[in-house]
């Protein structure tokens, strides 16, 4: 008799402890992100100019990455974003024997939808231009994952945190008035590091300038409503698997989720609350049962 209502117990419970998780989950502060978001729209921002047509792979600035926020295995570069590689470069074939190497990184969006999905303020996007994180506000919810079209946040499986990892733009480099890691490294010049509108500036006259060499197409510049991480290719990026956005800043699609969320949260406690309402209610029915059979075998 005690095992079945040890057993109803524990799923009553496991439903309280669902209900109020919910309830508070609706609760949490939401961060809305066109004010923060547009921050940087000036054109003073920090911004880099990344000429793939000059990049040879040699991967400085993977190493550099590594050695400068100290990550593991400083010594192995990356071919993909994780918590241990900030960048990576990536090798892309389009012919038989073409290849190309992409340097991905985050992109420091002007309007990052990463700072508009964070609930609880963990990313904000800096006057500056870099989108920082604060690890000691990340909850874990990965709505940053989700939310950035570059698919660049990535999540420590491994840590029993579950903390978030992304390129940081070097902020703490920039502050003293130096370069990026990645970009001081680099021994072709495919990394140029300096104010936005100026860099946009060199790269349309790089393009004109040099007729051939590159496609008339500065990527960044007005994708999903400007990065700070600008491109210069000879090839069509959507070859080179670059998303293909708009120039609508994408933080308002992700608003309209997140403004969801709280609605979402409080709805999960209301069904929670009333099945847990209904299961207690039946533990008490039957253990009325139990009763008044008991007292009528007793009778009997």
């Amino acid at each position: 008799m005690t095992a079945p209502k040890s057993k109803e117990l524990s799923r009553r419970g496991f439903i309280k402890c669902l209900s109020a998780s919910a309830m508070a989950g609706a609760t949490l502060k939401f961060t809305a992100g066109p004010a923060a978001a547009s921050e940087a729209a000036a054109g003073q921002s920090w911004g880099t100019l990344i000429d793939l047509t000059r990049c040879t792979g040699c991967e400085s600035c993977v190493l550099a990455c590594k050695q400068n926020n100290r990550l593991p295995n400083p010594e192995i570069t990356a071919t993909q974003l994780d918590s241990d590689a900030y960048t990576c470069l990536e090798k892309r074939k389009t012919g038989p024997i073409q290849i190309h190497y992409v340097k991905r990184q985050c992109m420091h969006c002007l309007h990052p939808a990463c700072v508009s999905a964070c609930t609880v303020g963990a990313l904000r996007k800096t006057a500056a231009g870099p989108v920082v994180y604060d690890d000691s506000k990340c909850i874990g919810c990965r709505y940053c994952q989700y939310a950035c079209p570059f698919g660049v946040p990535t999540f420590d499986w491994e840590s029993p945190l579950g903390l978030i990892h992304k390129c940081q733009f070097c902020q703490a480099r920039l502050d003293q008035g130096q370069k990026p890691a990645c970009a001081e490294a680099c021994p072709n010049g495919a990394l140029r590091c300096g104010r936005r509108e100026e860099l946009l500036a060199q790269a349309r006259a790089q393009i004109i300038s040099n007729p051939g060499r590159y496609v008339d197409h500065i990527y960044g510049e007005h994708e999903a409503g400007g990065t700070s991480m600008l491109y210069l290719s000879a090839i069509p990026f959507a070859e080179l698997g670059f998303p293909e956005l708009g120039s609508e800043p994408i933080p308002q699609k992700a608003e309209n989720v997140m403004a969801q969320t709280p609605l979402i949260a409080l709805t999960v406690a209301a069904v929670a609350s009333s099945l847990a309402w209904f299961l207690q209610r039946r533990e008490k029915l039957a253990q009325l049962s139990i009763a008044v059979k008991d007292h009528q075998e007793d009778q009997a």
